[in-house]
Formats: structure tokens, sequence, C-alpha cells
């Protein structure tokens, strides 16, 4: 069994198994360097090669052709459908009484950390989540008609911290349209909260859905608007700082998929880097991580996106993640690193990248789509010794 959106390519090399490239491409009537051709993604064959590559490595024409994506019966029962449910409302039946606003925010909090923190958490949200969501939604429709102003604060500020989780999650599990109701329920939670910090941190998710739908100048502008908003709000210096400087970030990311690095290193410098010079990087406001390391990760971001590996692998080079509270931002970090190297085409380096990051969050690996890419590449291009671990790779992240 391969996964469902591996390419051809991948998927004739990985039938041929151990079979010399030479002796396939005769049988099947084809040049070797065509053959080679196909594997590395560069030809696509016509029916009748397919058929007959198929006929000479023992397997349906159809297991050499992506598969179709699973069936909603096939879906419907797995534990990340689970949490989508449970955020449109078909999430598991609650009793009738609330939970209170303290147990709330302590489950919620242990929630934000597992998902920081635990190298296997998408298993861990996926078994939470469900019941969590489901109690606070109770929680919170009984709390909107309650007269107790204080407890319903209290539940309106563990809800917009719960759905700015969700967004997170839903967003990594490939589900930008439920990360975008999430961003818009924590929107609506901070706000009705009357919380100023839990607006800002409300904002900063949606500028994080903008993004991951391709909008980055309309999260650029939602970004700067809210930047705004905070350095003139009522809370405590480091809170402002920190979520200031945190907004001027993804305003950063957004210059930056527009391709205007030169605005994206200006905003790093200008705006960002004043504030992170004051908050340290175990704050961890909002669940942001924003501080001096989480400076240097988006400078190292520019210069890959912008191509310019020599200065991204430089400025990677005096980065040290070990101050970072978020799993998910040294997976990226590392990701980020190997995808230079791959620029490069210094497979061993991406290799040694790839397993290092299995170590520190395999889950993160297996689901990344530039991870994925990273691994088939060094399957199709390195040297024998190494595209062999990249394929033993492959395997644990359950690409074939």
């Amino acid at each position: 069994m391969v996964a469902a959106d591996l390419p051809i390519g991948d998927r004739i090399r990985h039938y041929r198994g151990g079979r010399r490239q030479d002796a396939v491409a005769g049988l099947a009537g084809i040049s070797p360097d065509y053959l080679s051709q196909i594997e590395r993604g560069l030809k696509v064959p016509s029916l009748p090669i397919l058929y007959a590559l198929a006929q000479e490595l023992g397997v349906p024409a159809a297991a050499l052709l992506s598969e179709q994506s699973p069936s909603e019966e096939e879906t419907v029962g797995c534990p990340e459908a689970a949490v989508g449910r449970a955020l449109l409302g078909y999430g598991p039946p609650r009793p009738c009484a609330p939970v209170p606003a303290g147990v709330l925010r302590d489950r919620v909090e242990a929630a934000w950390h597992s998902w920081q923190s635990n190298s296997e958490r998408f298993t861990a949200a996926a078994d939470s989540l469900p019941d969590l969501v489901a109690d606070v939604e109770h929680t919170l429709r009984l709390a909107r008609v309650g007269n107790d102003v204080a407890e319903r604060r209290a539940v309106l500020r563990a809800a917009a911290d719960l759905y700015c989780l969700l967004r997170s999650y839903l967003r990594r599990t490939g589900r930008v349209d439920l990360a975008t109701l999430a961003a818009d329920r924590a929107m609506r939670a901070a706000e009705d909260a009357d919380d100023p910090l839990r607006i800002a941190a409300a904002q900063w998710n949606f500028g994080h859905v903008l993004l991951a739908a391709d909008q980055p100048a309309e999260a650029e502008e939602l970004v700067l608007r809210a930047a705004e908003q905070v350095a003139t709000a009522h809370m405590p210096e480091l809170e402002r700082l920190a979520m200031g400087g945190a907004l001027q970030l993804v305003a950063v990311l957004g210059a930056s998929r527009r391709r205007r690095r030169w605005e994206a290193r200006e905003r790093l410098v200008d705006h960002a880097a004043p504030a992170a010079r004051a908050v340290p990087d175990d704050s961890n406001v909002a669940w942001t991580v924003f501080g001096p390391t989480n400076l240097a990760l988006h400078a190292l971001s520019i210069e890959m996106e912008a191509g310019e590996t020599g200065e991204a692998l430089h400025t990677a080079d005096a980065v040290d993640t070990s101050p970072l509270v978020s799993v998910e931002r040294e997976f990226t970090f590392g990701l980020e690193v190997a995808a230079c190297h791959s620029q490069r085409r210094d497979d061993a380096a991406v290799l040694l990248s790839l397993l290092a990051l299995e170590v520190v969050a395999p889950e993160d690996l297996a689901r990344t789509p530039l991870a994925r890419q990273l691994v088939l590449t060094v399957i199709r291009r390195a040297r024998a010794m190494h595209a062999r671990q990249a394929e033993q790779l492959a395997m644990r992240m359950g690409l074939v």
C-alpha cells in the first residue's frame, strides 16, 4: 500500500523494488534513460507504456496511478474528523450541568502545552479535543444566558484560547475551511470577553489562516491594523510588546509570500526586532512563541523563500533552538534548513536534517507536504546509499 498522493514515478520505483532499472525498461520496451526520467518525475508515461510497466512489475495498472481521496465512509470515523464534528456541533453529548470556567481553563492550557511540546501532538490532540470542544461549546451556550458576568467572561476567555488552538490543529490537518471557522469563533469569543490580549491573539490566528489560504496581502493588512490597536491597548507592557511583535512577524511572512523580500526584511528589523529584544523566549504570550529565537527563524524563512540559500544557512548556523517551547517552530526551522540543502542539491545534508526531524516530530514529518516532497527528491536524486535510507524513511512516514 502506498500513499494516495505518491506520484507515478515514485510508485513505479517502489514496485520495481530491487530489480535492475535497465532490465525492467528492456522488458517494457523502453530505454533505461526513459524509465529513469519517469521515476524522477521528469516524464509522464503514455498509457501503453504504463500498462507495459504494470505488466512487468506484476501489479494492476491502477496501482501506478494516484488513488482517489478516501471516501466519506472511510474518513467519518477517524480521530481528526471527530474534532471537526465537535466544532460543528456534532460532538459527544454533554451532561446538563456546565463545566466550571476554572476547570475549562486548566484543560485548555494543558491541551496547548501538549500541542506545543508533544512529539506526537496530532495523536494527543485528536484524543483530547473532541470532548474538550464539546464541553466548552456546551458551557459557553449556558454561560451566554446566565447571570454570572465574571463566570461568563472566564468561559469566553477559555473558549477564545481553545478556538485558537483549533485553528492551528485544523490548518495542519488540511482543513483550512474549519480553521477559518475556528479563527472566527476565537475572534467573537475574545470580543465578547472584552479581552484586548485575546482579541490580538485571535487576529494573529486569523492572519495565519489567511496565509494558509494563499491570501498574503489580506493577512498583512489585517495584522498591521491589529498591531496599531495593540500599541494603544490597555495591557501589561510585556504582553503589548509580544503581541505587537508577533503580529509584525505575520506581516513579514505576508510580504515575503508576495515576493516583496526587501519589505519583509525591513519590517523584521525595524518593527519586530525591537520588540523581540525585550521579550524573553520562554514568555510565550498567547501561545505565539514570540521572542528573539522566533525572530531569527523568520529571518531564515525570508532568505529560504527568496532562494538565498547561502545566506539562509548562515543565518541558521547562528540559531540555537533550545530556548523554544514549541515543537512546531523547531520542526519548521529544521525543515527550512533541509529545503535550503535541497536547493543546493546537497542530498546527504537533506537526509540528515530529515532524520533529525523524525526524532523531534515524527507526526509533523509524515504530514507536511514539503517534508514528503524532500524525501521523494532524495530518493530520486541521491546516491544509492542515501536513496535507500530515504526509502526506509518514506516507509516509516507512510509514503510507501
